[in-house]
């Protein structure tokens, strides 16, 4: 009966409110620039954060110490912003995206003025939690908006608009990022999300939206239950699988079961729900769940790039922040221009999936090359190389939108534009602890004394090692770059499993 209900309320919210008779109907391109103004500065702050954030790790590594837990700072916020994404997106299909934009930009605030105070990375690690929390709902509320404006064909042109702010805070991020830091401290880079908050609310104050669905106002609290009940324990496993020994191996399995069972519960909830957190009726559409697949393996070899690169950068070749921002500046800028030139191609030819199939052949082709070769590369050399991993990993972002909201049609918007960010969160929290996990599992297996210097040389630079005889200072960078080897074979890994999803995507033209 249950799944019935479910079925009906989906074939219900696939078809668009009908517009009032009296009112002339404004052209998509009017509708689109009256509301971009209020979603820019959010989406702004959302994407930027992150890149600022990982641009300043080893500064705050090398101020808080703990090098080996300097993942939490991201992976803790990636939880937090995974947990808050399908609310977000459920509450603003029921009571609206304006209050619960609203809503959001405050968490966010004040999560980063707490971030900006913690006194040692535990304390970071909970007050990113909360500002995860509020940065979960920035993303996914900005894209249901366009969503809410645009029909789907149109929809890749102006997710190539929403790139330019892609590429604009992805820009500003590292830059910003490596100068705040070398000029005022790793704390004002949570203090300058405050102005821009600030601002980001006055102009979503003045944003008219639809109102909301105020007949879907019930809400799946135990499905979020079990939802937290799953990603929290997963990623505190992968976290843990950093010091792999006979001591931590029980704790790990014993999250990992608590986490599967916990996922068990979860789909069966969702299937008894008559308001589920995470609709089962949009998973059973092949193109879906591959779309939001393709999101999880987009974060996944995105943030952990942007989480592992600046600590490569620092320990091999001694950059400081702000020469880490500038060399990262390609990556950045690459996804921007990629997404753009997609947007174009999907609103010329209709077609979706081809795109990312070939983007991320290629992707999973250089990052096996930078792999084996980066111990080779000059520093000169590695921009232009990210810049070029960057242009194609650009091609997915914005065919996963309009593949999902394509199906999800009008009414479940919201939930559709969560079940992404979700998707891309998850990824992205499993992906950078996967891979802090195998980089220092690895340096672990072949020395621990070279772990040691390891963690000193994110502080210091390969200066630390510049006391010990020319033969182990070659050895430990040997070590250190088998270490960062096995990194790039795992993002690989991420990319190669998403170029096969890419391929199998049933629906291919919107």
């Amino acid at each position: 009966m249950n799944e019935n209900i479910t079925r009906a309320e989906a074939k219900a919210f696939s078809a668009p409110p009908a517009p009032p008779a009296e009112a002339a109907k404004p052209s998509p391109h009017s509708l689109f620039w009256r509301i971009f103004p209020s979603i820019m500065l959010p989406m702004f702050m959302a994407v930027a954060d992150q890149t600022i954030v990982a641009t300043a790790l080893p500064s705050i590594a090398s101020d808080l110490g703990d090098i080996e837990r300097i993942s939490w700072i991201v992976v803790s916020y990636l939880i937090a912003n995974t947990i808050a994404a399908p609310v977000y997106g459920r509450l603003g299909d029921s009571f609206g995206r304006k209050p619960m934009m609203l809503t959001a930009l405050a968490v966010f605030m004040l999560g980063s003025v707490l971030c900006a105070l913690a006194p040692n990375i535990e304390v970071l690690t909970a007050t990113r939690v909360l500002q995860g929390f509020g940065g979960g709902g920035l993303m996914t509320l900005s894209q249901a908006l366009v969503g809410e404006t645009i029909p789907p064909r149109e929809r890749g042109r102006y997710q190539g608009y929403l790139a330019g702010i892609s590429v604009a805070s992805s820009t500003f991020g590292p830059v910003a990022g490596g100068y705040l830091t070398q000029a005022f401290g790793w704390r004002s880079i949570f203090w300058v999300n405050v102005p821009l908050g600030l601002a980001a609310v006055f102009m979503v104050t003045r944003l008219r939206t639809r109102p909301g669905d105020w007949r879907r106002t019930s809400f799946d609290t135990l499905g979020l239950l079990f939802f937290m009940l799953f990603v929290s324990p997963i990623i505190l496993a992968l976290e843990e699988a950093q010091r792999l020994d006979a001591r931590t191996l029980p704790t790990i399995l014993g999250l990992a079961a608590f986490g599967i069972l916990a996922l068990v519960l979860l789909i069966w909830q969702e299937k008894h729900s008559n308001s589920p957190l995470i609709p089962p009726v949009l998973f059973r559409e092949p193109s879906v769940w591959r779309a939001d697949g393709l999101a999880a393996c987009h974060g996944a070899s995105l943030v952990s790039l942007i989480t592992f690169l600046p600590i490569y950068l620092r320990a091999v070749h001694g950059t400081t922040p702000a020469e880490t921002g500038l060399v990262l500046l390609p990556l950045m800028f690459g996804i921007g221009i990629g997404s753009l030139v997609t947007g174009q191609l999907v609103t010329r030819t209709g077609r979706t999936a081809t795109f990312p199939a070939f983007g991320y052949l290629a992707v999973t082709t250089s990052l096996l090359g930078l792999a084996f070769w980066v111990p080779h590369l000059s520093l000169r050399a590695l921009p232009w190389v990210f810049g070029g991993i960057a242009v194609f990993m650009g091609t997915v972002m914005g065919v996963v939108q309009v593949t999902v909201q394509a199906i999800a049609g009008q009414r479940m918007l919201g939930t559709g534009a969560a079940m992404v960010q979700f998707s891309r969160s998850v990824g992205a929290a499993v992906g950078t602890a996967a891979v802090a996990a195998v980089l220092f599992s690895v340096l672990a297996a072949t020395d621990r004394e070279t772990a040691r210097l390891f963690a000193v040389m994110i502080d210091r630079g390969p200066d630390a090692i510049a006391t010990l005889t020319p033969a182990r200072q070659i050895a430990v960078q040997g070590e250190i770059g088998e270490g960062f080897r096995a990194a790039f074979l795992t993002i690989a890994m991420f990319t190669g499993i998403g170029a096969w999803l890419a391929w199998s995507m049933p629906l291919r033209r919107v």
